[in-house]
């Protein structure tokens, strides 16, 4: 005797379905959709100002087309490849630094027992995400300027040969933009990593202890484990701007035409050029020369991914 088949409903149906069943959800993303449309796709078409002789009278459709003539300015300028470089370098370190510590703190965090020390440390470790980049600056313009109070204080004790004048060296602001840079994200950044410490099942770790495993054993071979797929999506995220600076951090920290050399990134110069300069053309070919940089990177570094781990890739 056959067995009955059973009809699928058609496409249309189980579309509406879905739809009904999860319209709360949907509704939540009608005001980002709408936001990302407004925001980044509207203004794709203001791309052509980097292939033109842009003029504010004749507006971005009516200016003359220069062809690559502002891509050959940025190449002539010799500033490209430091450029590139300082972004590139500044955001690799960035990421792994950023990503170390955030684990890191996450874990630490999880670890703790004491309940109301947790969370004045979640607290104190949080603030310095809601702390503008311009008070930052004034913090350390203040403290470590040529007339700061830390070179006021060992004046004022006779040692003037030890003076720190940290806007003199541009050698050393790599380091110090690292350092700011930890110090006001990996807070912020570990709740991804907490929230996914969480959501771990209490089990496991119950079984480990049972088995003897130490808290130094149970992180190795349990937590971070765990962590793995959340620490590959965070850094193809990452990745997908990595040729993109905070522009808030380099523009605000960074005084003085000396350090530019180690402290200057696309995103300032691209600034730089669009209000010191009536060619908008230039600043609209740094930009989209940067643009295609993060899609070819993050296409790449997806595809490596996808090849070691389809499951890991973003798409």
């Amino acid at each position: 005797m056959a067995k009955k088949q059973t009809s699928k409903p058609p496409r249309g149906q189980t579309l509406i379905k879905n739809v009904k069943k999860n319209r709360t959800m949907l509704w939540m993303l009608v005001i980002p959709v709408i936001m990302c449309f407004v925001f980044c796709y509207i203004p794709m078409p203001g791309v052509i100002i980097a292939f033109k002789k842009y003029e504010y009278m004749k507006g971005i459709f009516g200016s003359d087309w220069n062809g690559f003539d502002n891509f050959r300015y940025l190449i002539m300028s010799k500033k490209l490849w430091s450029l590139t470089r300082n972004t590139l370098l500044y955001n690799i370190v960035f990421i792994a630094t950023g990503t170390v510590f955030q684990v890191g703190l996450a874990v630490i965090l999880n670890e703790m027992l004491h309940v109301k020390f947790k969370k004045i440390s979640q607290s104190f470790m949080f603030l310095p995400h809601f702390i503008s980049w311009v008070v930052v600056a004034t913090i350390m313009l203040n403290i470590f300027g040529d007339h700061g109070v830390l070179n006021q204080i060992l004046s004022k004790l006779g040692l003037e040969s030890v003076s720190i004048y940290a806007y003199e060296n541009a050698s050393k602001w790599p380091i110090v933009m690292v350092l700011l840079k930890l110090w006001k994200g990996a807070g912020y950044g570990s709740v991804v990593y907490l929230a996914a410490i969480v959501g771990i099942s209490p089990e496991i770790n119950e079984a480990a202890k049972i088995d003897g495993a130490n808290i130094w054993q149970r992180i190795w071979y349990i937590t971070l484990p765990s962590l793995k797929p959340t620490i590959i999506i965070m850094t193809l995220l990452s990745v997908g701007g990595i040729f993109r600076g905070d522009f808030g951090m380099f523009y605000q920290l960074v005084k003085g035409q000396h350090l530019m050399e180690t402290s200057d990134v696309l995103d300032t110069y691209i600034y730089r050029t669009m209000m010191s300069t009536s060619n908008m053309g230039w600043s609209a070919a740094a930009g989209l020369y940067q643009s295609v940089l993060c899609f070819i990177t993050i296409n790449l570094v997806n595809y490596i991914v996808k090849k070691v781990d389809p499951d890991y890739a973003l798409y």
